[in-house]
């Protein structure tokens, strides 16, 4: 093959590893805030403090799905054919071996950790249950990426007709996305929801309940050098507008808890319009300060950092898979500790309970990833490993 006709290959872009530890590490901070918040009375104040803070880690369930729209899209949007029977095949055994796996697993663990005897027929049914609706151990968004798996070819349908009006199709997406959290904060809890279907009732196992930062991430990957440079151009302005909006999130709270007097639940539900604009603009600051990283990566003192990143992206996949482990021993921990501290003193211990939850699932993770043949319970199967990592890589799979 001639250096003409060569095919060119894509450069690594190390801000994405980033921009995937941040958001998914992001995802463990929320749960662990949670599982925290608990564990107070719901008449202290460490349990009003956390709840009123814990909206302005909404933005990591979005920059998820963004992040996974950039990276199918980085994959395969410029390729001149896309073969989709091989590109099923390859994803849907990628995330669902582990999602069938860790949803057995869990079954059995955490029904170990309760000291119930869970019958192998008791057992398959909840197995059954939990694969088919996604609800359990935070596995939604393993069902959600196998339902965007299946339309991705209608994705790449629309932007590949609507050349020249991408900016268009983003804004109609965002529009339909913001009049659908409208609906579901102010609408959708007040209505009915018997005999509808289960991804309708549950809105947040459904795709399309995520569609914008699909399209985002997508839009972002086509358009990449343009997005970037605005990006690092008026960095400062969009930090400043990020910082005012997370601030914004405790008005939010106020406004839910006192004035709507909404439950927990409807309190800190991550589907709200105002929680739209905030995350949109922490993905254009994460994707700043990502941008910014992968600049100095290169330079000695940076050297550790980068092989930190490097590494941690491509276990990111299994932590968050794995973290089910992780946060059952941080709950265990905070039921000992809430009867022999007070509850200043537990609450100070938060950030060390995440670490621990993170410091669990990466290990979980990486003991997988070493090991064969559990490489392939966290995304990372052993045998594409023989291959160059950069090979293996290229896809940011």
């Amino acid at each position: 093959m001639t250096n003409a006709i060569r095919k060119k290959k894509r450069p690594y872009l190390y801000e994405v590893d980033l921009m995937r530890c941040i958001f998914i590490f992001g995802v463990l901070a929320n749960h662990t805030t949670s599982e925290f918040t608990a564990g107070f009375s719901a008449s202290s104040k460490e349990y009003y403090f956390l709840l009123a803070t814990h909206l302005v880690l909404h933005f990591t369930r979005m920059g998820f799905m963004f992040i996974t729209g950039l990276v199918l899209f980085l994959g395969y949007y410029n390729k001149p054919k896309i073969n989709y029977p091989q590109f099923w095949f390859k994803r849907y055994k990628g995330s669902g071996i582990p999602y069938l796996f860790w949803n057995g697993f869990f079954l059995f663990f955490t029904a170990i950790v309760a000291g119930e005897t869970l019958k192998l027929n008791t057992w398959f049914t909840e197995w059954i249950s939990a694969v088919i609706h996604g609800d359990h151990f935070y596995l939604y968004y393993i069902l959600v990426t196998m339902q965007l798996y299946l339309i991705f070819p209608i994705m790449v349908w629309i932007y590949k007709k609507t050349e020249g009006h991408h900016n268009l199709v983003l804004t109609i997406s965002a529009i339909i996305q913001f009049i659908f959290l409208i609906y579901t904060k102010y609408i959708f809890p007040y209505i009915s929801h018997d005999g509808w279907p289960f991804l309708l009732r549950s809105y947040g196992m459904f795709v399309l309940s995520y569609q914008f930062y699909f399209m985002a991430g997508a839009y972002v990957s086509i358009h990449y050098k343009e997005v970037t440079e605005f990006v690092t151009k008026w960095h400062k302005r969009i930090y400043w507008i990020t910082a005012g909006l997370a601030v914004g999130t405790l008005g939010l709270f106020y406004y839910n808890y006192y004035i709507l007097k909404l439950s927990r639940h409807y309190v800190n539900l991550v589907h709200q319009p105002y929680l739209m604009i905030y995350a949109s603009f922490m993905i254009l600051s994460i994707m700043s300060l990502s941008l910014q990283y992968a600049k100095k990566r290169t330079q000695p003192k940076w050297q550790g950092f980068a092989k930190a990143v490097g590494l941690s992206s491509k276990l990111s996949f299994g932590v968050y898979l794995t973290q089910t482990a992780s946060l059952a021993l941080l709950a265990y921990l905070i039921d000992l500790l809430k009867t022999q501290v007070n509850s200043i003193v537990l609450l100070l211990l938060l950030p060390l309970g995440y670490l621990i939850v993170l410091g669990g699932a990466w290990l979980i993770s990486y003991f997988c990833y070493k090991v064969p043949p559990f490489g392939v319970l966290v995304g990372r199967p052993q045998k594409l490993r023989k291959r160059k990592e950069k090979d293996y890589d290229k896809a940011n799979a």
